[in-house]
């Protein structure tokens, strides 16, 4: 924009709150007030660093949170997301995404001049090295959120975290399937979806104990998460389909080992699905958990055992 004004814009398609974000901005001295229907119109005019995004949290066609991260390290601008008052979750969660705050709607000329005033940046990822093995120390959730995020709010904790196993729950697992995958398709590495569960329900204490022999067997880059009651999803980076196998065999041999059983006694029957993406028949996300899921349940017709998709 011209005239020296610095520029806020706003990533919605709603007219109401474009409205109300020029009222209020119409008393800050310096900065005016400009319309974006996406994120993908942001990353295409790539706006100066001095400029601050505001994206609304009820935008259709797209999660706001995915939108944070889309921006997350390709502008250099403080975002902020618009949000309801009283969301006590949205705060902790737009940080996690990368996003510098959020801002409660009605937009108002203080909490406006409250937000263009904070220096906060953006958090980023951790650099992490090589490939782990078994005995590395294991990392909870709560920990891998604690180094992306620093000392991450509860409601953070809560929000993303299976109570039963610490593990992460399928709202954030169905998240990360999507980052990575489009990672891995970015960089042309290589990503293998794991899908692993068992017959009948166990103990709290069989339960966790079960998620601590995954953790045990995992890197620190893995996502370990919960898909439903008994079933889980584990998603690991830069691994082919050897070194998935490898982990899965792992978990089995421990499993075994342990005399895990059920709440009848039966020991559990361990069932593993394995698919790996880059493949001619994955040109979505979607696609590879479907051929996981499909591995999975051959694995589980079959009483047990590791099956690769192909």
């Amino acid at each position: 924009m011209g005239d020296g004004l610095r520029t806020i814009r706003v990533v919605t398609t709603d007219e109401a709150l474009l409205a109300n974000a020029r009222a209020a901005a119409g008393s800050l001295d310096g900065w005016e007030v400009a319309q974006a229907g996406s994120v993908a119109e942001i990353l295409e005019h790539m706006p100066p660093p001095g400029d601050v995004i505001l994206v609304d949290a009820w935008m259709r066609g797209g999660n706001v949170y995915e939108c944070c991260r889309k921006l997350t390290g390709h502008t250099r601008c403080r975002t902020f997301v618009v949000t309801e008052h009283g969301n006590r979750l949205a705060e902790p969660i737009a940080r996690f995404c990368g996003a510098t705050g959020v801002i409660e709607r009605p937009l108002s000329t203080s909490q406006l001049r409250a937000s263009l005033e904070t220096n906060n940046g953006i958090f980023a990822a951790p650099q992490r090295d090589g490939r782990g093995h078994a005995n590395d120390e294991a990392v909870l959730p709560e920990k891998l959120l604690t180094d992306i995020a620093g000392k991450p709010d509860e409601n953070l904790v809560s929000a993303l975290v299976d109570p039963e196993t610490s593990l992460f729950n399928f709202a954030f697992l169905n998240y990360k399937l999507d980052e990575e995958y489009k990672r891995a398709r970015r960089f042309g590495s290589p990503l293998s979806c794991v899908m692993l569960g068992f017959e009948g329900r166990l103990a709290p204490d069989a339960l966790r104990e079960l998620a601590s022999i995954f953790l045990d067997a995992s890197r620190d880059t893995d996502v370990l998460g919960r898909f439903d009651e008994n079933s889980f999803l584990f998603l690991l980076a830069n691994t082919g389909p050897d070194g998935a196998r490898v982990m899965a065999k792992r978990v089995r041999e421990q499993a075994t080992e342990r005399k895990l059983v059920d709440l009848v006694g039966d020991p559990i029957a361990i069932s593993v699905g394995i698919a790996t993406a880059p493949h001619p028949e994955m040109r979505r996300k979607d696609d590879l958990f479907a051929q996981s899921r499909r591995a999975f349940l051959d694995a589980r017709q079959k009483g047990g055992g590791v099956v690769l998709s192909t």
